[in-house]
């Protein structure tokens, strides 16, 4: 069976794979287990000066990406046959979730244009039914680091990346919770221990004890995730 694939646009192709060569991601991509294909915007510029860009309509600072050079773009890539999301990072976009993450796993994989300059012309990302996407209330110099970020979150997903499944099953946002603390030997560090209940034995308290931590620091860093089915598990 073909592999996940990823088909990125962009101003600057060898800024990938990056870091996703590397590590879990990078020997998932040797096994085929995903592909990574790029595509230079720029080459589809129908000038001598490969000119991507124009001086926004209406006045205003900056450049906007061109539609007719991004459409062409993405045309070469999907097709009307290909099914798979087209994404554009864009600190306007819907903030990226882990739920939305696993959807996207589930598929074929993903087309992501990876926006510069002032924004893009709203026409391609109408025309080509572009889904915005955010990975934070932050602005980058350029969509690709938020496209590298996404990918890493998908790719570590993919069935056979890692190790052992219960890895990404147990983890931040997987439950509405952000994960609890985690300790490892040695027992005793700088006058600090292990929890006792970690050392204990039992399995029970132990999932009460990883539970009650959770929504402790939901509830201290992010009380936007608690739902009111969050409560303490005081057990039996």
């Amino acid at each position: 069976m073909a592999g996940w694939r990823a088909s990125i646009l962009t101003l600057y192709p060898d800024m990938f794979p990056g870091p996703l060569g590397a590590s879990l991601s990078g020997r998932a991509l040797e096994k085929g287990l995903w592909d990574c294909e790029t595509v230079n915007i720029r080459d589809f510029a129908t000038d001598k000066h490969r000119t991507v860009d124009d001086t926004p309509a209406g006045g205003g600072a900056g450049m906007v990406l061109r539609a007719d050079v991004l459409g062409k773009a993405i045309d070469s890539t999907a097709d009307a046959e290909d099914t798979r999301p087209r994404l554009m990072m864009s600190p306007r976009g819907k903030p990226l979730t882990q739920r939305r993450v696993r959807d996207l796993v589930s598929g074929l994989g993903v087309v992501i244009v990876c926006g510069r300059f002032e924004g893009v012309d709203q026409r391609v990302i109408d025309g080509r039914n572009l889904e915005e996407i955010s990975i934070g209330d932050y602005i980058l110099s350029g969509g690709e680091v938020a496209a590298i970020a996404l990918l890493d979150a998908c790719i570590r997903l993919i069935p056979g990346v890692m190790g052992a499944k219960a890895s990404g099953e147990d983890e931040s946002f997987e439950h509405g919770l952000l994960e609890y603390p985690h300790y490892t030997r040695p027992a005793d560090w700088e006058g600090a221990s292990i929890p006792d209940v970690l050392t204990s034995g039992d399995h029970g308290a132990v999932a009460r004890w990883r539970r009650d931590q959770a929504i402790q620091l939901t509830r201290e860093r992010r009380p936007d995730l608690l739902s009111d089915d969050d409560a303490p598990d005081k057990g039996p």
